[in-house]
């Protein structure tokens, strides 16, 4: 399948499916279908598949440069062709809750560290990392930068009065958000977007793979809008119960999530891989590692 990742769409449906799921370096994947194509560039099109090779043969079909992408690029050979020639180690910097910052349901964290655990039987071994940001400072980033591109792009329907009354409250909340944001906030946060940036690229001079649970919450009810508590604290919006995927979303970086297995109820869960910009293939490759770990995949 594909789809297109902002705040996590590609990444969480696969982690709550048992599949794997890719966002690709930013401009990796043209797009270009919008009317305004050189801001928008938080949500980008990936693939997902129920194995690593799957993605690989539908990431060649989707990416490269398109004159009506501007921001695109030629992408740097065959991803199929690419994981012909295995993964041979790595090392992980794996965040966690970020000490503590984000709520995590019961059972997410203990999964994704046993999947750590195949992946250093598969010579990628993990150690905790706390980088020092502020966390709570790059989230509110994320949303006003997500008001400016999404929540402008819906203005054209809530200025319509009979498509107005067809949107969800969130999107009136994105778009009447925007109309208030003023130019000196839009720039603060991409500063602050771009200081994070910096960051990953720090981070990325001491391991290779930045590891992160995909999602905060197992599976919910499909009667449940959208969580209002996780671990005991109020989401105070509609997206901030996956405020786990913004991270590589603000650092334009590849980002594969690989199942972690299954909790007490059945319950699937996954765990982000994320890679340095244009580090595509190398994610691909540590992902297709780790698949050959898992023993429910075995004949896949």
């Amino acid at each position: 399948a594909d789809g297109s990742d902002f705040g996590g769409s590609l990444r969480n449906p696969a982690a709550w499916n048992n599949v794997f799921g890719f966002r690709p370096s930013q401009g990796l994947v043209p797009g270009g279908q919008d009317l305004e194509i050189f801001h928008a560039q938080m949500g980008v099109d990936g693939p997902m598949g129920r194995n690593v090779r799957d993605m690989a043969l539908l990431l060649d079909v989707q990416a490269g440069y398109h004159p009506h992408a501007p921001l695109s690029y030629e992408k740097p050979g065959s991803f199929l062709e690419g994981l012909g020639i295995p993964a041979t180690a790595g090392r992980i910097a794996w965040l966690g809750d970020l000490g503590g910052h984000l709520p995590v349901e019961p059972g997410i964290l203990g999964l994704c560290e046993a999947a750590l655990g195949r992946f250093a039987d598969a010579s990628f071994p993990s150690e905790p990392l706390l980088p020092d940001f502020d966390f709570e400072a790059l989230w509110q980033a994320f949303v006003t930068l997500r008001q400016a591109s999404s929540g402008c792009a819906l203005k054209t329907h809530y200025d319509d009065p009979a498509k107005r009354r067809l949107l969800k409250p969130e999107a009136i909340w994105e778009v009447e958000n925007a109309m208030r944001l003023t130019a000196p906030q839009i720039r603060a946060a991409s500063v602050t977007r771009t200081s994070w940036h910096r960051t990953l690229l720090s981070i990325f001079d001491r391991y290779d793979l930045v590891a992160l649970p995909t999602a905060q919450v197992f599976p919910f009810d499909v009667d449940t809008h959208w969580p209002r508590e996780v671990a005991g604290r109020a989401m105070d919006s509609y997206h901030r119960w996956m405020q786990v995927s913004a991270f590589a979303t603000l650092g334009g970086c590849p980002a594969a999530n690989v199942p972690v297995g299954f909790d007490d109820r059945g319950r699937p869960m996954g765990m982000q891989l994320i890679g340095r910009p244009r580090g595509d293939l190398a994610v691909l490759k540590a992902a297709a590692a780790y698949e050959a770990t898992l023993p429910w995949q075995a004949g896949a």
